[in-house]
């Protein structure tokens, strides 16, 4: 699907999308429990490829509630759609065997997540997925795998996937590095927890996105589940910043108070709805955003950046609620070693204000669904922007750009295509993005919502 969108000046409100990764994790931690019900789900593509491999586990998920079926899993992943709440039917801590191969599509949190999980299983579990998950790195989580006991290897020895796990996983220690996603760290620590010895996790390289990790630790001990960042000499931290590794004892069980985890906002997806209302909000007006109550969300970062750049921003912590006006941004200078998705919206806010946007630290962001760095640089080349890229930073010379409508491509990226979408609320004329139905990925509603707000969008 392309999307041609024209310059727009934006007022009222839209809901932001529940968490894709809180989704995700209360997904498979629900699937390691006995069962749980988790409320406010993201329904897209990607929380869909999890809850297939909890189904794979011997697991199953449905609709809660009046809407639910008489049981078992959803007949069809359509039947999903729309549901409040899914109820999951967990495999108790010990993944099956699953019956075929599973298959994450585009998502690399489902897939470093659940080879993990495969560890566990008394068997052989395949995963594999499209063609951009079979390019992304996933050696350091299978060398760690191979340590603790476990035969986990890439088809094609270039530890990418399709992947083949044997377990089963016991536990005992492992060293990984932790530059090359956190998400090695958390599909550990999630699986460690119902290991027979538990695991102990050693860093060999500085954690990049820790508030990802930090993430997992709220959701765990939100299912009962004991795990603790450490320091060099093995003293306990409060939260994953600065960890030397990470401790989970084996044994435990996942069981949510109450039985039920409720998801919170998105602040990957606010910051989509923050820069827009930065850029076009009507003068006068504010573009408010609901959902955004805190949590261990790194990419609520997004707030502090638009106030920095200049926007006047509101938010009402309590209330959940952000209001923001428009406003003329200048350039600042973003570290996101830590909140790696943030540098599409980062990007794109920085084509449309004055000055220079150095956005730093952020070699690791090539390696997501694309190559973001470049593409984000090339793509905002075709708006009129003018860029310079390096290995490790990314700037954006906001005074030497003027942005006009072009085509420009989405990658196949769901964060590509709504950052652009962005830039061109301050291009002139009308801009075409193509591939736009990859935001089905984390924001299945995102132009519906952006069109409630103002935005000139056409879809075809």
């Amino acid at each position: 699907m392309d999307v041609h969108v024209t310059r727009s000046e934006l007022r009222g409100t839209a809901r932001a999308p529940p968490s894709k990764s809180y989704t995700h994790r209360a997904l498979l931690a629900a699937g390691y429990s006995d069962g749980a019900t988790v409320e406010s789900p993201l329904i897209s593509a990607d929380t869909r490829a999890t809850a297939r491999a909890v189904t794979a586990f011997g697991g199953s998920v449905s609709p809660a509630g009046d809407d639910a079926s008489t049981g078992g899993a959803a007949e069809t992943e359509s039947d999903l759609a729309g549901a409040d709440a899914l109820a999951v039917e967990g495999f108790g801590g010990r993944p099956a065997v699953p019956d075929d191969v599973i298959d994450c599509a585009n998502s690399g949190t489902t897939m470093r997540l659940v080879t993990a999980a495969a560890a566990l299983a008394d068997g052989t579990t395949v995963l594999t997925g499209d063609g951009s998950l079979r390019s992304r790195p996933q050696g350091p989580l299978l060398d760690a795998l191979g340590d603790l006991g476990v035969r986990a290897e890439s088809t094609r020895a270039n530890g990418q996937a399709p992947l083949v796990v044997t377990g089963p996983l016991e536990g005992g220690e492992v060293a990984i590095p932790g530059d090359v996603s956190s998400q090695y760290v958390t599909a550990l620590l999630m699986a460690g927890a119902v290991t027979d010895e538990g695991v102990e996790v050693e860093l060999t390289t500085d954690l990049k996105s820790a508030p990802y990790v930090d993430i997992t630790l709220e959701l765990l001990a939100d299912f009962g589940v004991e795990a603790t960042p450490v320091d060099a000499a093995g003293e306990p931290l409060d939260g994953a910043a600065g960890a030397a590794g990470f401790s989970v004892p084996g044994g435990q069980t996942y069981e949510p108070a109450g039985g039920s985890y409720a998801v919170p906002g998105d602040f990957s997806s606010i910051s989509y709805l923050l820069g827009a209302g930065a850029v076009a909000a009507a003068p006068g007006e504010t573009v408010r955003i609901e959902g955004a109550r805190p949590s261990a969300q790194g990419d609520a970062a997004i707030v502090e950046v638009v106030e920095e750049m200049g926007a006047t921003v509101d938010w009402d912590r309590e209330a959940g609620e952000i209001a923001v006006e428009r406003a003329d941004l200048s350039g600042v200078t973003v570290d996101v070693g830590d909140t790696p998705d943030l540098l599409p919206t980062i990007a794109a806010l920085g084509a449309v204000a004055d000055g220079e946007t150095r956005i730093e630290n952020c070699e690791h962001v090539r390696y997501k669904e694309t190559d973001r760095v470049s593409a984000m640089a090339e793509e905002l080349g075709r708006l009129g922007a003018e860029t310079t890229e390096e290995p490790d930073v990314l700037t954006v010379h906001g005074s030497e750009s003027d942005l006009a409508g072009a085509t420009v491509d989405g990658r196949h990226d769901h964060r590509i295509v709504m950052a652009l979408s962005v830039a061109a609320l301050a291009a002139e004329g009308t801009t075409t993005v193509r591939g736009a139905e990859h935001v089905d990925v984390s924001f299945p509603g995102f132009f519906d919502a952006m069109a409630d707000l103002g935005m000139d969008v056409e879809r075809d």
